[in-house]
């Protein structure tokens, strides 16, 4: 890869992936002056406030939780609720969870996770859990499934509550089927929060004060805010994010301006 980023024919790259080969990538291009577009990972935050419809913030919270399997760069797996209904959302989000059946594709509604080896990464981050004093209210191991899914990747949609915010678990992108769980009381307590990651990819916020929506997406730094939904996507506004989470923007006109170069031609006559 690192021989084709630096090749003098290509004079652009657009590259989706990890945050940390996306360092490499720009390391290897920025010598030779190539436009760079980057992808890169994210620890998006579900912002929940009291005032949200309930059901709707559940499905929506656990959608983004654990759409195929949390490997997904836009995932919620981060939920932030306000304390007046933190149980009781806790409560429902298990159920979702629970509800989410490992296993053979043709009767099971929980797929597989990429690989073994990507397993092994998410089972190290709930142990880790664990050992921090984490709450693993369900999930948290692989399923006991006969052959030949015993073979596959599976791994249990995990809930964890107990952590504190700024906890390793809480900030750095596990991409598999675990959710951490926080309480907070105000708006700018749950900024605070969202804006501890080192990434700024996407994020959702459930309430059904439009002012209040407004405040929370001035201050949240993160490059897309979904309000009352999760994914609702339309392909020609921006798709990108900030900090560790790329460089640039997709989507419509802003990718007619990666993909191209404005130029000036004077012709005097």
């Amino acid at each position: 890869m690192c021989l084709s980023v630096a090749h003098p024919d290509i004079r652009l790259i657009s590259f989706t992936g990890g945050t940390v080969t996306g360092a490499k990538v720009r390391e290897v291009a920025a010598p030779h002056c190539k436009k760079l577009g980057l992808e890169l990972g994210g620890k998006n935050a579900t912002i929940v406030f009291a005032d949200a419809n309930f059901e709707e913030a559940v499905k929506g919270a656990g959608r983004a939780a654990f759409t195929n399997q949390g490997q997904v760069c836009l995932s919620g797996s981060r939920i932030f609720v306000e304390e007046k209904v933190y149980d009781e959302f806790v409560k429902e989000l298990v159920k979702y969870a629970e509800a989410l059946r490992p296993g053979d594709p043709l009767t099971s509604n929980f797929g597989s996770l990429v690989s073994q080896q990507h397993r092994q990464k998410v089972e190290y981050y709930v142990n880790l859990a664990r050992e921090l004093g984490g709450k693993i209210l369900c999930g948290g191991k692989r399923p006991d499934l006969p052959p030949p899914f015993d073979k596959g990747a599976f791994f249990e949609p995990t809930v964890i509550t107990g952590l504190p915010p700024d906890s390793k678990v809480a900030l750095e992108e596990i991409f598999g089927p675990v959710v951490t769980v926080h309480p907070f009381k105000t708006e700018e307590e749950v900024i605070k929060y969202a804006n501890m990651t080192s990434y700024g990819l996407a994020g959702s916020l459930w309430t059904t004060n439009l002012q209040r929506a407004h405040r929370i997406c001035r201050e949240w730094n993160t490059g897309m805010i979904w309000v009352n939904c999760w994914m609702h996507r339309d392909l020609r506004v921006p798709f990108g994010g900030v900090k560790n989470s790329g460089i640039g923007r997709e989507g419509g006109r802003h990718s007619l301006e990666f993909w191209s170069d404005a130029r000036n031609i004077c012709i005097h006559c």
